[in-house]
């Protein structure tokens, strides 16, 4: 029983010997609380510079002095353990509440199953562990004059609030599972209290409500989650709790979650998964190993060369990269030639357990095989092991005292005797194999015993293979080991990396066989999802031959096993970092120094001792092609980062978007906001910053139009439009623009009937003008012509700038003509379209008015001189649609002069600019122009490739928009 209580889940408390523990300052108080929480002994120096920070040495040593003397005034006889350097706690006879409490949840990882999940063993675990979290961290508690401590305290705090809401969420889960309603909504609202604003919760009470009856209340969660994040925070709620709530409406909930007691099947067959369903417990079968030919071979050939003395092979490479696998294959392979192999696995959390991996391979090695193989083999030795395995003293004549391991020579006796009988055991026809897999978990006595063996490997018939993961310890002294090995020519390092895409569909072949429905996209899937990481491979493999995921489904769920590998690597990572990762994680899969600096809130020396710590732990990785303002990281594995997102609160995760948009788009970048606007965008979106995110998005839509990415530039303003940008008008016509070069006619006749209703001004002939334009490419002439003469209204009634409009207007009038075979309106427009341009200094407009000019002049001599000064206007201009019209309307003036080589390069010109702009409608006739150019020159295969092009185009801008066969008609424009 423990003789001393430290409560420290709500208001501090020590008990001792059941009786109070009363101290009369706070800082005391601290004291007792920060040994109790960093489990371990501190110098008096840390201390008095922790909680008296104002101080100077001395006078905080002295105030240390005072809070420990009262502290033993107060019963903390035999619990507080001081001397002249440090202070630590008699941990044998205290109980701490905050261990108890994280006992409890780690005690659900023993239970065989991924973390997410919950047996019904786990229920009274976490129910004690709920029950145990009374309050926050030391509630009420603070050191106004210590702002590390108070640091320090804010996030333990905060680090106990997540695993309470992890425990909560995943309690509520397996009592609806048991379909204990009243407990399950209770512990679902405690979830929720922690952070009103955290949408998961409020989507698990609207299920558990409607699952248990309840369906006004289920309604009425609903509506208070639209309440709070409309008050709070300014947004809607995500459309996952909208689709939720409206499945309650309709009666249409998924089936609540089911309990299966472990290695039996649940009763609900083709249920869809629950993080609390228990899956069977027959194993899926082995995936084959492919991709690692090279290393294979490695291992072969230092097999091979036992026979010149011992060799050391090292196989590292990141978690779930397939070490193990490797080794497993390699040593049953040699297993299965006749050598002996010994076998021993590290393990996280035994660095105490001294030569625990070499225990644990004798061990097993004696029971598979006896100790026939020792009987021969000399007191000395046996007596030394006898140390590790007192087992073996039995084989000993008699019984004789060792002398201790701090005497001379004695330390090297026993190593050498523990390796004698190592090679005992492994003696055979063939030699033997040591394996020991993640030394980077091995205790330093083991490293030790590896270390002397390694460096006496020349005359030993032994293959040493190792196995670990350098990220998890980047200064172990196991690289100095690596590197002497290496020198010495006994040591080959093998680095395995992640599978290419030829390994993962010849696993995904070799796997599923012919049941691989759809290869590529299931390859493409896997490869995109996985990253190559044969772990993550074989984790979704299992699930897609399990029927769980398809090919074709929108979204994947992340596989268990995936999730629980990601989350092991992120459970080493300290405060700071995890912060900083967080940060990372809202930025994006790539990120650069200053924007996660100014996105985590933490200072230039944090933030880069954080990247260091992330980058040595194999999280992130800097990316060697970084430019030169400054380091770019790159997230390990996207799951990773999806990880890290989505386990952030919603509110923090709002809060760096905030910052994350600030940071890019402040002076520190020093850059246009074009390239950047739509990350920015995204930020202000994810933040609940609508209007900054609409602002935003059409600098990013401006952008991607300049750089003729129609569709991109489409995006933007189009969700510009959804989050309410204030000049709708402008960006209806826009769109409107966009759609017409897109060939969706139908789509940019809607978008500018918006913007002429959206428009305050009334000024609308602009509009009209380009609803006349779409009209006249849908070879709808009349209607074309009617909306030209109401814009032709318009413009004549207006006081200021119109003759450049007029011009274009009467120029397009013109063509319009043309086309409906009145050869005298067209010319009388023509001219009146070069007297108005040149009127207004209008280059643009006379540069359409010389171009209509060149068509109605045929293929004479002022056709030539027409287009070529349109050309040399636009040109100048740099007006591509305008070159575009003009090079077309040339290369038909030259081929119908019969100079088919000229306008042969002219049409082709024309037609790389178009492709640029991406008019699809204009493309199409100038492929099917150039088809007839290519005729007369003779080159028939080359024009029948260009008129399939056309065709598919033509095909293409009429699809589904009941255009008119006029389409196919287009000329010159």
């Amino acid at each position: 029983m423990a003789r001393t209580t430290i409560t420290l889940l709500g208001a501090p408390r020590v008990e001792h010997d059941g009786l109070p523990v009363e101290v009369d300052t706070r800082k005391a108080t601290a004291l007792v609380a920060y040994l109790a929480v960093s489990g371990r002994r501190h110098t008096r120096d840390a201390l008095a510079g922790l909680l008296w920070p104002e101080y100077n040495q001395a006078r905080s040593r002295a105030a240390l002095r005072r809070t420990l003397s009262s502290l033993k005034g107060a019963r903390s006889e035999g619990w507080l353990l001081v001397d002249r350097e440090g202070v630590d706690l008699a941990r044998d006879g205290i109980l701490v509440d905050v261990d108890r409490f994280r006992g409890l949840l780690s005690g659900c990882r023993d239970h065989g199953h991924p973390d997410s999940e919950v047996c019904p063993e786990c229920l009274p675990l976490l129910g004690e562990a709920v029950a145990l979290h009374r309050d926050d961290f030391m509630a009420g508690f603070g050191l106004r004059d210590s702002v590390a401590f108070d640091d320090w305290q804010f996030f333990q705090a905060e680090s106990l609030r997540r695993e309470l809401a992890g425990a909560l969420e995943r309690l509520a889960r397996g009592l609806a599972a048991r379909e204990e309603w009243e407990s399950a909504i209770s512990h679902a609202r405690r979830w929720l209290a922690l952070d009103p604003l955290h949408e998961p919760a409020h989507r698990l009470l609207l299920e558990l409500y409607a699952w248990s009856g309840q369906r006004a209340a289920a309604l009425r969660q609903y509506r208070e989650c639209v309440k709070v994040l409309g008050k709070e925070l300014g947004v809607a709620p995500l459309e996952e709790t909208t689709l939720l709530y409206r499945a309650v409406q309709e009666n249409d909930l998924p089936a609540p979650p089911v309990l299966s007691e472990p290695g039996r099947a649940s009763s609900r067959e083709k249920q869809a998964p629950s993080p609390v369903e228990i899956k069977a417990a027959a194993s899926p079968p082995d995936n084959p190993l492919v991709g690692r030919d090279r290393e294979w071979d490695a291992l072969i050939r230092s097999y091979g060369e036992i026979e010149r003395g011992g060799r050391l092979v090292m196989l590292e490479g990141e978690a779930g990269i397939g070490k193990t696998r490797l080794s497993g294959e390699f040593t049953a392979h040699v297993e299965g030639e006749g050598a002996s192999v010994v076998a021993a696995r590290c393990y996280p959390g035994e660095t105490n357990f001294a030569y625990g991996p070499f225990v644990e391979a004798l061990c097993a090695a004696l029971g598979r095989e006896g100790t026939g193989r020792l009987k021969g083999l000399a007191e000395g030795p046996l007596g030394e092991a006898a140390r590790l395995m007192p087992d073996l003293a039995g084989l000993l004549p008699e019984a004789r005292p060792l002398p201790p391991l701090d005497t001379p020579g004695a330390r090297s006796r026993f190593y050498e005797g523990v390796i004698q009988v190592l090679l005992a055991v492994l003696g055979g026809p063939s030699p033997g194999v040591l394996f020991l897999d993640d030394v980077h978990w091995a205790d330093e006595a083991s490293l030790g015993l590896l270390t002397y063996l390694v460096r006496r490997l020349e005359d030993r018939p032994l293959l040493v293979l190792v196995t670990w993961r350098p990220e998890e310890v980047p200064e172990h002294h196991l690289r100095g080991l690596l590197a002497e090995a290496r020198r010495s020519g006994v040591g080959t390092t093998l680095t395995l990396g992640r599978l290419d895409p030829a390994s993962v569909r010849e696993l995904v072949a070799r796997r599923l066989g012919d049941a691989a429905e759809d290869m590529g996209q299931l390859v493409s899937r896997l490869g995109g999802e996985t990253e190559g990481l044969p772990l993550f491979l074989a984790e979704y493999l299992t699930s897609v031959a399990e029927g769980e995921l398809r090919a074709g489904d929108a979204a994947w769920a992340m596989p268990g096993g995936v999730q629980d590998l990601l989350e092991g690597r992120l459970r080493t990572v300290g405060e700071t970092a995890a912060q900083v990762l967080a940060a990372a994680a809202v930025v994006g899969r790539s990120f650069d120094f200053d924007t996660v600096r100014e996105a985590s809130g933490r200072g230039e020396e944090e933030t880069l001792a954080s990247l260091e710590e992330l980058v040595s732990r194999g999280l992130i990785r800097e990316k060697r092609d970084a430019p030169s303002d400054g380091p770019t990281y790159d997230f390990d594995h996207d799951k990773l980062r999806t990880l890290v997102y989505e386990g952030t609160g919603l509110a923090r995760r709002r809060l760096l978007h905030r910052r994350a948009a600030a940071a890019l788009a402040g002076p520190a970048k020093r850059r246009e906001p074009g390239p950047l606007a739509d990350q920015i965008a995204r930020h202000h979106r994810l933040a609940g910053q609508d209007a900054e995110a609409a602002a935003y998005h059409r600098l990013a839509g401006d952008h991607a139009r300049g750089l003729y990415a129609n569709g991109e530039a489409l995006a933007h303003y189009e969700e510009a439009l959804a989050l309410g940008y204030p000049d709708a008008a402008a960006l209806h016509e826009v769109v409107g623009d966009l759609r017409t070069r897109r060939g969706e006619y139908g789509a940019a006749l809607e978008a500018y009937e918006l913007a002429a209703a959206s428009s305050e001004t009334g000024d609308t002939a602009g509009l009209e003008h380009k609803i006349g334009a779409v009209h006249a490419r849908r070879g709808d002439r009349d209607l074309a012509r009617s909306h030209y003469e109401s814009a032709l209204e318009s413009l004549t009634k207006a006081d200021t700038g119109t003759p450049g409009k007029l011009a274009r207007l009467y120029a397009d009038l013109s063509l319009l003509s043309h086309q409906q075979d009145e050869p005298e309106r067209a010319t009388r427009f023509a001219h009146q379209a070069l007297e108005l341009a040149q009127e207004a200094g209008d280059a643009r407009a006379r540069a359409q008015a010389h171009n209509m000019l060149g068509i109605l002049a045929g293929d004479g001599e002022a056709a030539l001189r027409h287009l070529g000064e349109s050309l040399d206007l636009a040109e100048a201009l740099g007006d591509p649609e305008s070159e575009v019209a003009a090079l077309n309307n040339l290369a038909l003036a030259l081929g119908a002069r019969g100079e088919i080589g000229e306008a042969l390069e002219t049409a082709g010109t024309a037609l790389e600019l178009c492709v640029r702009l991406g008019d699809r409608h204009r493309e199409a006739a100038l492929r099917n122009n150039l088809a007839d150019l290519l005729h007369a020159a003779g080159r028939e295969e080359e024009s029948m490739a260009q008129l399939k092009q056309a065709v598919e185009i033509f095909v293409e801008v009429g699809e589904g928009d009941g255009l008119q066969p006029e389409i196919w008609k287009l000329v010159e424009w």
